[in-house]
């Protein structure tokens, strides 16, 4: 069985990390490259790191930062953010990216997964969904940072991108985010019986039962947390001990 994962999330604005709640109110948490370094030593599995406003403020993401980060860290890394067209992901890539993340671009002009694995393979290509759930229409996918909603639901856009060939799944629950009190498992579960590729859990981690539950519950391969990182709540060596004594297979 494939070991679990646990990915700390880098969202940056500005060349800075930064943490919100609900996808607002957001607040510094540090160096971007060092903290990166950090948890690299730590033993986390891989690094994502979001360029929040790239794609409301039409720009292109950090290049820049993402080779400052490739020269410090020894782990795999995705970057994502305003992210457009083959040359954005040639750039980031050649800067030493080993994944870029796609979310909004991909809404809006699907072919764009094709497009990407078929120059790049699959395992480059992460879709990110953000979703959120109302009572009167369900799991609803949203663009722009989360402040447009689509047509599109959660279950078949993650069904299309598999079938378009994407690499993975990174699903963040807009209702769950910040809020610490654990992630979407029954989504998160539906989802990974609906595709035949890894899906990553995002929003809602606050303490270690947190990842254990989705990785049991949610049927998750990997889980990935922001602000239980950075503020020093969850240490990840701490986490990956609570994992593999709760029989969760993870590297040490």
């Amino acid at each position: 069985m494939l070991a679990k994962r646990i990915i700390p999330c880098l969202d940056i604005k500005n060349d800075q990390t930064v943490k919100g709640t609900n996808f607002v109110n957001l607040r510094s948490a540090g160096d971007p490259v060092a903290l990166g370094k950090s948890y690299s030593e730590q033993g986390a599995d891989e690094l994502v790191y979001l360029d929040i406003t790239a794609s409301f403020e039409e720009r292109k993401t950090f290049t820049d930062l993402v080779r400052r980060v490739a020269a410090e860290i020894s782990i795999p890394f995705t970057v994502g953010g305003g992210i457009n067209e083959l040359s954005d992901v040639d750039r980031l890539l050649n800067a030493g990216a080993d994944k870029v993340s796609i979310n909004s671009a991909a809404l809006r002009r699907p072919e764009l997964v094709n497009e990407i694995t078929n120059r790049f393979g699959s395992q480059v290509c992460v879709v990110a969904i953000d979703a959120k759930y109302t009572e009167s229409s369900g799991w609803k996918c949203y663009v722009k940072g989360g402040r447009e909603e689509t047509e599109w639901g959660l279950f078949d856009w993650a069904e299309e991108v598999c079938a378009r060939g994407a690499g993975e799944i990174l699903f963040t629950s807009m209702n769950h985010d910040g809020v610490k009190e654990g992630f979407a498992n029954d989504a998160l579960a539906r989802l990974s019986e609906s595709v035949s590729i890894p899906v990553i859990a995002s929003g809602g981690a606050g303490k270690k039962e947190h990842f254990r539950d989705t990785f049991i519950l949610g049927k998750s391969d990997a889980a990935l947390a922001a602000s239980v990182f950075h503020f020093g709540e969850i240490s990840i060596p701490d986490l990956k001990h609570y994992l593999k004594e709760e029989g969760i297979n993870v590297r040490l």
